[in-house]
């Protein structure tokens, strides 16, 4: 875990979840633990949401460790195979002659590069509408209500 994502989870509970709700659970017979589950982990789901985007899209695009360790081709990751396509599509600029088929071949270039962001991108944006609520959960938390 990241220490600064920690921080950033602390922060949020210190500053959002008010100490009254851990003495009025101690009031009812709560212990703790009780206190943890029943109250805090609900109010921090917006937090917990978005670490959790932090983290799937950092994995997403990690590429070091599987380009280190994977030797197989069938094994890499999304990401290497986007990265091979695009070391692979390079052209030399001293090999053409012809200045229009050098613009054709970098236009060329310049959309399959473009079209690997995109692919890239496409797994992230499709999950966020779903974490989305998260975060517009956790606003509304912290709103004047009434």
């Amino acid at each position: 875990m990241s220490t600064y994502n920690m921080i950033i989870a602390r922060t949020y509970m210190v500053n959002s979840i008010p100490d009254e709700l851990y003495e009025a659970t101690e009031i009812d017979g709560g212990t703790p633990w009780q206190y943890f589950i029943r109250i805090v982990w609900p109010l921090c789901k917006p937090i917990i949401a978005v670490l959790v985007l932090y983290y799937g899209v950092a994995k997403w695009n990690d590429y070091y460790n599987a380009m280190i360790f994977l030797k197989k081709d069938s094994l890499q990751p999304l990401t290497i195979v986007m990265r091979d396509i695009l070391i692979q599509n390079q052209v030399d600029p001293t090999m053409l002659t012809d200045a229009r088929q050098a613009s054709e071949l970098a236009g060329l270039t310049q959309l399959l590069k473009y079209s690997t962001i995109v692919v890239a991108s496409l797994p992230v944006l499709v999950m966020y509408p779903f974490v989305q609520k998260y975060f517009v959960k956790g606003v509304m938390i912290g709103a004047v209500k009434g």
